[in-house]
């Protein structure tokens, strides 16, 4: 489980198409400090397993199903990518619940530009729309964000200089895909309903 709190930004340093998969080296010294094989790394917002690691960098597999539910196809070497590794059993929970399994992607629709922060406008794919309410919370390439406006096919964030400046969304501009995680808790919610409420029809009749 992460948090959504990037701990760095780091790199792609080298891509090896597969016949069905990609390999990714990554560039990172905070998150490789003390990995191992079998580790897990989110990468934008996708939960991707260590499979080696020197020194600061490591390298990662991932399937063309990720490849395709992900922005994750169009790096390329000398993208920067969002890293955090997996929060500590104890640990403070400083952004939300984040699973590393991306909903689908959107796209940076507007930048609105402020003195002390930045109003960004992400399109939001229709069977997405209904888990996004105003003030909760969503994963935007790794980070967690808190929602200004939610509409039924774009949301907007706020961003404050911080996330500007430590993370891929203080470069994204209009056109941009991005990774899309909904809170999970909304998913459940709306699954447990919807079993309720299948049942009590079922009794009703």
């Amino acid at each position: 489980m992460f948090t959504g709190i990037v701990e760095e930004l780091g790199h792609v340093t080298a891509v090896e198409s597969l016949d069905d998969a990609c390999r990714f080296r990554l560039r990172g010294p905070v998150v490789t400090e003390g990995a191992k094989h079998g580790d897990s790394i989110a990468v934008n917002g996708v939960c991707l397993t260590v499979v080696d690691h020197e020194g600061d960098e490591f390298t990662a597999d991932v399937m063309a199903e990720t490849l395709n539910r992900s922005s994750l196809g169009v790096l390329t070497v000398g993208s920067r990518v969002n890293l955090e590794r997996p929060t500590a059993v104890g640990a403070r929970l400083g952004g939300h619940i984040v699973q590393g399994h991306v909903d689908g992607t959107g796209q940076v629709l507007e930048r609105k530009p402020s003195e002390n922060w930045e109003i960004v406008k992400i399109s939001l794919p229709a069977d997405l729309s209904r888990y996004v309410v105003e003030k909760g919370s969503i994963t935007v390439d790794g980070i967690s964000l808190t929602v200004v406006d939610a509409g039924p096919d774009y949301f907007t964030v706020s961003l404050i200089p911080t996330t500007l400046d430590l993370t891929t969304l203080g470069q994204k501009q209009p056109g941009d895909p991005v990774n899309l995680e909904v809170d999970v808790i909304a998913k459940y919610v709306e699954r447990m309903l919807g079993d309720r409420l299948t049942s009590e029809g079922a009794t009703a009749k």
